[in-house]
């Protein structure tokens, strides 16, 4: 029998580094200074307080990760760099390059007890109990970083979301749990009849002024314990592979109740395949629910299996080649 030889291996072995790499150098500043302001190894340690062997060691290899540029001694951003990883472009990921490294690179290091015990590893990674958002959340500065991450994906897969499906006859998109409203001001954008209703916690809902968006309303509150406002589309974007089975039922059940006849809810999460092993990035999401959460990712079967039950009398699933797939439940 053919084989490939060792090679999957030595990549599995490599992809830590590779992503650490990415991580120190977010940490450090690296992207910002070379931000169309090309330097040397050695100009770069000076300014920045480095070792400028070992930072040339690092801008080398980012070289060769094809994240920056280098010619006659001087390194500067490649494109993409300066596209996601500029902490002032509006796609920067910065927010959740910088989560990944303080808190999921941590988290991940416990997988193996995850997989014995079957929960999360907040309380053994970072000695945190209660509910997991909340007890992050505690500074200002985390839910800015995790909130500014969250963005960076969504300007990627919102407007690919609200484009799978056909929402022209809505007139009101309510997102619940939209972080900064991508989601929804990217339905308004393509939609021009919609409006639009952010809901979300009051901490959050002060964060999201920062993102202002044309036609979309900011509306604070919990959607496990609050009225929800009226509308006759809901969406729900990387929320219900949070939590748990009784929870996603209650939100549900209670999204159902508040919809008119014909109104729907639009859902963005990865889908796994229906024998849920593949495609890798939702195995994988799937694994860091595991570690970060109560929750997990689906197939559309399930998705169908959880939303008919509930009440919806149709739903479809569309793969969308964003980092999140689009599900449409109408009732």
């Amino acid at each position: 029998m053919i084989t490939s030889g060792p090679n999957p291996i030595l990549e599995l072995l490599d992809a830590f580094r590779r992503s650490k790499s990415l991580f120190a150098a977010e940490a450090l500043g690296i992207f910002e200074r070379l931000a169309g302001q090309p330097a040397t190894a050695g100009e770069l340690a000076a300014a920045m307080k480095l070792d400028s062997g070992a930072l040339e060691r690092l801008l080398d290899a980012l070289v060769a990760m094809n994240l920056l540029n280098a010619e006659d001694g001087q390194y500067v951003n490649a494109p993409v760099a300066n596209e996601y990883l500029v902490r002032s472009s509006p796609r920067s990921m910065n927010g959740y390059v910088r989560y990944s490294n303080d808190i999921l690179f941590r988290l991940w290091a416990n997988l193996e007890d995850a997989v014995r015990e079957g929960t999360h590893r907040w309380p053994q990674t970072f000695d945190l109990e209660g509910p997991i958002f909340s007890s992050f959340f505690k500074t200002d500065e985390a839910m800015r970083t995790f909130l500014s991450g969250m963005h960076g994906f969504g300007m990627m897969s919102s407007p690919r979301v609200v484009e799978a499906f056909d929402l022209s006859h809505h007139t009101t998109l309510c997102d619940l749990g939209g972080a900064t409203g991508h989601l929804v001001a990217a339905a308004c954008d393509r939609y021009p009849q919609l409006q639009g209703i952010l809901f979300e916690l009051p901490r959050v809902i002060s964060f999201a002024m920062e993102y202002p968006h044309a036609r979309v309303k900011l509306h604070a509150g919990d959607f496990f314990s609050d009225v929800l406002p009226v509308a006759d589309l809901y969406s729900l974007g990387r929320i219900l592979h949070d939590w748990d089975e009784e929870k996603i039922q209650l939100l549900l059940r209670k999204i159902y109740a508040a919809l008119p006849d014909g109104g729907a809810l639009l859902i963005a999460e990865k889908l796994l395949h229906d024998d849920k092993q593949g495609p890798l990035p939702a195995t994988l999401q799937s694994l860091n629910m595991l570690i970060c959460t109560e929750g997990r990712e689906r197939s559309l079967p399930e998705y169908r299996e959880l939303l008919m039950g509930v009440g919806f009398s149709s739903v479809e699933g569309r793969r969308t080649g964003s980092p999140v797939d689009a599900i449409l439940a109408v009732k």
